[in-house]
């Protein structure tokens, strides 16, 4: 997967289809990003690159409780990628 800005918005795509909310913004997360299960919102570190916020809605997508059906095709297919490569490395 090429890490550019195209990627990192096909990935919050995914999770904006699925009522999920991304921000990003400047904290101390240790992890570089915090989860907000019951309000469905993903906070990213802001001073991240684009590379490492790629890889960390790469890492926690699959752990999510992601509608499937409310996603577009493109979704549904990058989707499929991610969780197929979660349950490779795990």
């Amino acid at each position: 997967m090429k890490y550019t800005q195209t990627t990192l918005d096909k990935l919050a795509d995914i999770l904006g289809q699925s009522d999920y909310v991304v921000r990003y913004e400047r904290g101390t997360f240790q992890s570089g990003w915090c989860l907000l299960e019951e309000r469905r919102i993903v906070v990213l570190n802001k001073f991240l690159s684009v590379e490492g916020r790629i890889n960390i809605l790469m890492d926690i997508i699959p752990q999510l409780a992601i509608g499937f059906d409310k996603l577009t095709l493109e979704s549904q297919k990058l989707y499929g990628e991610l969780v197929k490569k979660a349950a490779t490395e795990a």
